[in-house]
């Protein structure tokens, strides 16, 4: 395959052993492999928005094909690691991730479909994606604080 495709390819399958790591225990959620997790997807998912896609856009004047359900997918992920994990919220990670990462890596998914896109510009592309940090994480949050006004509102 291409440098691309095997780094975000072998980053998907870190980040479900991981997941698998954290879910081990029937019935617990060890939150160190899944803090380890929840960090790397989001820098997995960053990289793909701001260095990725945006390099084929820039390339094609477009977006990737399906841009819209990507990023429907990245958006809910996010908000499914800001409280704290339960099996639920774990069970609706894995059946996003499922397909999501199938569509990705599919020989003519996204990454393939990037690949082409960026051309001579991969060498650059993979040095970015590689030197990528993690986001700052911030703790679980479970309730949703109504926000208040400010006087001049």
């Amino acid at each position: 395959m291409h440098p691309i495709f095997d780094y975000l390819a072998s980053d998907h399958d870190r980040l479900d052993r991981l997941l698998a790591e954290a879910t081990r225990e029937p019935g617990t959620i060890d939150l160190e492999p899944y803090g380890a997790f929840r960090r790397g997807l989001l820098r997995h998912i960053g990289i793909e928005e701001k260095i990725l896609f945006a390099a084929v856009k820039r390339a094609r004047g477009q977006a990737v094909r399906d841009f819209a359900r990507l990023r429907a997918d990245h958006a809910r992920l996010t908000a499914l690691l800001v409280p704290t994990p339960t099996e639920e919220i774990v069970n609706e990670i894995r059946a996003l991730l499922g397909p999501h990462n199938a569509l990705e890596e599919d020989v003519e998914g996204t990454y393939a479909e990037c690949i082409e896109a960026v051309g001579d510009d991969a060498d650059e592309i993979l040095a970015r994606i590689r030197a990528q940090p993690a986001p700052p994480v911030r703790p679980f949050q479970d309730e949703r604080k109504p926000r208040l006004l400010q006087q001049d509102e």
